[in-house]
């Protein structure tokens, strides 16, 4: 079968230098070939990261992470912040792991905001709280920053992030940020196969991690903390993910990190000019644009064009690239077109040929 091209928000592009390096020799999870390898890739992730904390590899979705979060650090209440599919679905994890939560909602396309936030914190009823910084289904970005800096007002409640679409393509300070959890999947802005999680805890989660007597086996916090020590994994890990993921490093700081960012900035910016050009709106609220993919009002909001979104995905997947049509309940009144990964403005240029040639056939 030929290859269809991906520009769909995950996964992403896998480069055939990836592939390869997923198909280095196997090794023994518990032998020194792998502790060199996990000692190797660590101090990467922290540079990455901007922390002087272990990071950790979990051979899962980003959702196991997610829900391990919530069984090791929740005991009284979780406050979820929901602001798209996956936030949402955020609260209904919390509830089928046996948590007490509370959804904090706002409209699809709006980003979560540390007023309404601090509001919820100030009852004092919440022990954590869930946010996704980039929600993919409607390429809306949360101000992390700001949100992060209620932290030094709550520091007993547990801030939880899923970065899993920004992670490696905005900076993360994890440090400065002072918040609990960072975590992400690997199948994004990594650009690579699905499979792999990665996160960091911090010294208070961990802490906290300890006192949970219902965390669980498989995302244990304390037991990730205790291996990662050692340059190794609780359970065993997908070592070929890990070989990629080295290999992935590297070209992240042979690019650079700055040189990265601005080049997830510059064809973000061309996807939104392309959009313009085309008569088209953006679905999420203006100055809260994702960085790593664009999500199209096409009908989802006054004004702006609007197409038959189903033939402009057909039309385009002919050409050997696959965009998407939009997902949940805005699904053919959104599309969305990904720049997340190894995408450089030369292979951005040929999505919208793609797409200009489909858009002459609507």
């Amino acid at each position: 079968m030929a290859h269809v091209k991906l520009h769909i928000p995950g996964p992403v592009e896998v480069s055939e230098k990836t592939f390869k390096a997923l198909c280095s020799p196997m090794i023994g999870h518990r032998g020194q070939g792998f502790k060199d390898l996990y000692a190797k890739i660590q101090p990467q992730l922290q540079t990455l990261l901007t922390t002087r904390q272990l990071v950790y590899l979990s051979t899962s979705s980003a959702w196991g992470v997610m829900e391990g979060s919530i069984r090791n650090l929740v005991q009284k209440k979780v406050l979820n912040c929901m602001c798209g599919a996956f936030s949402d679905k955020w609260f209904d994890v919390s509830k089928k792991c046996g948590k007490t939560a509370e959804a904090l909602q706002v409209e699809w396309g709006s980003p979560i905001r540390a007023e309404a936030i601090d509001k919820k914190l100030a009852t004092g009823e919440f022990d954590a709280l869930t946010l996704i910084h980039n929600e993919t289904s409607t390429g809306t970005m949360s101000p992390l920053a700001e949100i992060a800096a209620l932290k030094k007002k709550y520091p007993d409640v547990m801030f939880i992030v899923d970065a899993v679409s920004s992670m490696s393509a905005v900076p993360l300070k994890f440090d400065e940020l002072g918040i609990d959890v960072l975590l992400a999947g690997t199948q994004k802005a990594f650009a690579l196969p699905p499979g792999l999680a990665v996160f960091v805890a911090s010294p208070a989660a961990l802490a906290k991690a300890a006192t949970a007597k219902d965390r669980g086996y498989y995302f244990d916090f304390v037991e990730f903390q205790k291996n990662a020590e050692q340059s190794m994994t609780p359970s065993t890990p997908a070592i070929p993910h890990i070989y990629a993921l080295s290999s992935k490093l590297d070209e992240f700081f042979a690019e650079g990190l700055e040189a990265r960012y601005a080049r997830h900035k510059k064809t973000n910016q061309m996807t939104r000019d392309w959009a313009a050009k085309h008569g088209f709106t953006l679905f999420p609220e203006k100055g809260f644009e994702s960085i790593t993919l664009t999500c199209v009002s096409n009908g989802a909001r006054p004004g702006g064009r609007v197409v038959d979104a189903a033939k402009l995905q057909k039309l385009v997947k002919d050409q050997g690239i696959l965009i998407d049509g939009g997902y949940g309940k805005i699904k053919g009144t959104t599309f969305r077109l990904s720049n997340m990964g190894d995408e450089t403005e030369a292979t951005m240029n040929q999505l919208y040929a793609a797409l200009d040639k489909a858009m002459a056939q609507l």
